[in-house]
């Protein structure tokens, strides 16, 4: 009979809170198997306490590397957060989760509301429809942005209120309410599918507060399996893809030739008809790539 997975880091998280932006947080409520769980799954038809530490080692690296996901659906972990509505939003559609949010149908909203530090502050990305860039606005300029959307938030909260005492139904009064607001929830998601979450919403592509959410239960989820956890940085989270004309770009940079021309006889598009540079697409995502690779050797010095 094998005995419970256990961990004494992973127990030592359970009931820490992290916090989290300026109200938020992020608390392990439990979690069930570690990467023993993986290795155990993964080797089905032998017992436990045949393989070295270094080999179970090598396993998990070698499922991750091929996709093998199932043996990492063994393993699970169940979170307590609270975060901005809007930051909820946008999680609830990992819809690979089990989850259960606070209604305001049922419970009073408190008067607890997300403010971006004026650093967060920034304009709309001039290459990203969904993204923010910093405009160069003086420090007065953000503060009065923050400024009003405090004050924003507080005058809805005070007609929410007002509503409520008025004996207004809590599932109509809620209505006033913007989605800076916070929310609860318990979030219960097995780890092939948070390491998914996890690539998606770490990446630097992500909103900047979905990002520190993500950030944190991160640092919880490498507690509770180290080994899947370095092998999910080195193969998904820190690697890269290529696709089948990438692959044609990189070898013809390999023979020689300029990222221009290996661009052009891989077919990834560089500019508009017109002659411009373009900002996104296939051919500026390859040059990115390779400015990363670039970058990291470079820290690598």
């Amino acid at each position: 009979m094998m005995s419970r997975v256990k961990n004494l880091e992973a127990d030592a998280q359970i009931g820490m809170v992290r916090k989290v932006l300026d109200h938020g947080a992020v608390m392990l409520v439990d979690y069930m198997g570690g990467d023993e769980s993986i290795v155990r799954a993964a080797r089905v038809s032998y017992g436990a306490g045949t393989k070295t530490l270094q080999e179970d080692k090598a396993l998990i690296k070698y499922l991750l590397r091929h996709s093998h996901t199932t043996p990492f659906e063994m393993v699970e972990t169940t979170f307590y957060l609270k975060m901005p509505i809007f930051v909820m939003r946008q999680i609830v559609r990992h819809r690979t989760a089990n989850m259960n949010e606070m209604s305001l149908r049922y419970s009073i909203e408190l008067d607890v509301h997300y403010v971006p530090e004026l650093d967060a502050i920034q304009g709309q990305s001039s290459s990203n429809k969904q993204g923010r860039e910093e405009k160069g606005w003086t420090k007065e300029a953000k503060e009065g942005i923050q400024t009003e959307m405090r004050d924003h938030a507080e005058a809805s909260y005070a007609l929410y209120q007002k509503l409520i005492q008025q004996g207004v139904a809590r599932e109509i009064a809620r209505f006033v309410l913007p989605v800076t607001f916070y929310t609860e929830c318990y979030w219960k998601m097995d780890l092939w599918n948070m390491l998914h979450f996890l690539a998606l919403r770490m990446d630097a592509h992500a909103q900047f507060e979905t990002r520190e959410f993500a950030n944190a239960m991160a640092e919880v989820v490498k507690k509770v399996v180290p080994v899947a956890f370095e092998a999910f940085e080195e193969y998904i989270k820190d690697g890269m893809r290529l696709s089948k004309k990438e692959e044609t770009a990189v070898a013809t940079l390999l023979r020689g030739a300029t990222q221009e021309d290996a661009c052009s006889a891989a077919g990834l598009t560089l500019y508009k008809p017109d002659g411009t540079p373009l900002i996104t697409g296939e051919g500026p995502e390859f040059l990115q790539k390779l400015a990363a690779i670039r970058e990291k050797e470079a820290r690598r010095g």
